[in-house]
This record gives structure tokens, sequence and C-alpha cells, in this order.
């Protein structure tokens, strides 16, 4: 059996991508897009205002403040990288801020307790 006489079946023109398979024929470029949505970055405000009014110990509640403010202008202006910096420093500042009146409030729970 001579391969050279044997035509191949299954098999048709395979050119280069965006080439046309057949001379005089359209080209055809296929092209994928991916549209990524991201979380716009949050600024915890109302967080940082309670710990500001309520839970302010060592003033961290007002840093918290100031650093949500930030982030919020950030946010607006579309610095959304710099939005995220200042968002999570005001979310750590809340947390210690409410972590360190957790402990008030519970150290002064026991000693009421305590002294009954």
């Amino acid at each position: 059996m001579n391969p050279e006489g044997v035509p191949l079946q299954g098999r048709g023109y395979e050119g280069y991508p965006g080439q046309p398979r057949y001379p005089g024929q359209p080209t055809v470029v296929q092209s994928t897009t991916v549209n990524i949505v991201t979380e716009p970055p949050k600024d915890h405000i109302i967080w940082s205002f309670f710990s500001f009014v309520y839970l302010n110990p060592f003033c961290l509640g007002l840093v918290a403040l100031i650093y949500s403010i930030k982030s919020r202008d950030r946010k607006m202006v579309g610095d959304l990288e710099g939005a995220r910096h200042y968002g999570g420093t005001a979310r750590t500042f809340n947390i210690v801020s409410s972590i360190l009146i957790g402990i008030v409030i519970l150290s002064f729970i026991i000693v009421i307790n305590v002294g009954r």
C-alpha cells in the first residue's frame, strides 16, 4: 500500500489560527473576554463610629474613624487599593478597641461578682 496515494480522511487544512481554510473565505478569529467583578472595599465607617462613641479606650475609636473616613474618600476618588489599605487599618483599630473594651467589661463583671 502506497501512503502517498491514500488521501487523509477526517483531516482538513490545519493552517495558522485566523487563516482562512480555503482561499477567498473570510477569516474568523475567536476571542474570549473575562469580566471580573470586584467587590468595592469596605470602609467600616459604622463600626468605627460606634467604637468612637461607645468604646474609645486610648482614643483607638477616633483613630479608626479617621482611617474609615480616609478609606471612604479614597473609594470616592477611585483609588481602590488605597481604600483597601485604609479600610484594613480601620478594621484593625476597631478590633483592638473592641477587644480592649471587652476585657475591661469582663474584668468589671468579675470584680463585681467576686466582691459580693
